[in-house]
This record gives structure tokens, C-alpha cells and sequence, in this order.
């Protein structure tokens, strides 16, 4: 799906991941902890770059931890979000 790809090329640019390409993040993967990795100081720098690209402003931790699940999951709430 060319929304996920397009997630993890932000995830990317906006966290400063140098050794990791778009091929070598898995969409179903989780964000955090044994997936990707990330920790809260890169939730809050993604959530600032999905809001900034998309005019998209994340709701309360929980929806938001639901939302970053992973790339795939992501990338639906962007796009249910831009059909709104």
C-alpha cells in the first residue's frame, strides 16, 4: 500500500533512522518496544510529523497508542482520517 510506504519514509525522515530503508520495516510490525523500537520521545516527534503532513491531530494516549500500533495501522487511521 503506497500510504504505509509513505508512513515509513516519514518515520523515517523525522526520527533520523539512518540505518533503517522503508523495505526493512515491517507493516504489521509493532512501533514499539520488540518491533521497530521506538520509545514516548519518538511518539511524540511522530505524532508532530503525521500532524505536520497531514493536518491530522492525535486524540488522548490511548487512542493514540491504539493508532501507532504499526505502520499498517497507521496508515488506516491517516486514511479514515482524510476521507473525514
Amino acid at each position: 500500500m503506497e500510504l504505509e510506504r509513505e508512513i515509513g519514509e516519514l518515520i523515517i525522515a523525522s526520527l533520523n533512522l539512518e540505518d533503517v530503508t522503508v523495505d526493512d520495516i515491517d507493516p504489521e510490525a509493532p512501533l514499539f518496544g520488540s518491533g521497530l523500537g521506538l520509545d514516548s520521545i519518538d511518539a511524540l516527534e511522530l505524532g508532530l510529523a503525521i500532524h505536520k503532513r497531514y493536518g491530522i491531530a492525535m486524540g488522548d494516549s490511548d487512542e493514540v497508542r491504539q493508532h501507532f500500533a504499526s505502520v499498517r495501522r497507521l496508515a488506516a487511521f491517516v486514511a479514515g482520517a482524510r476521507q473525514r
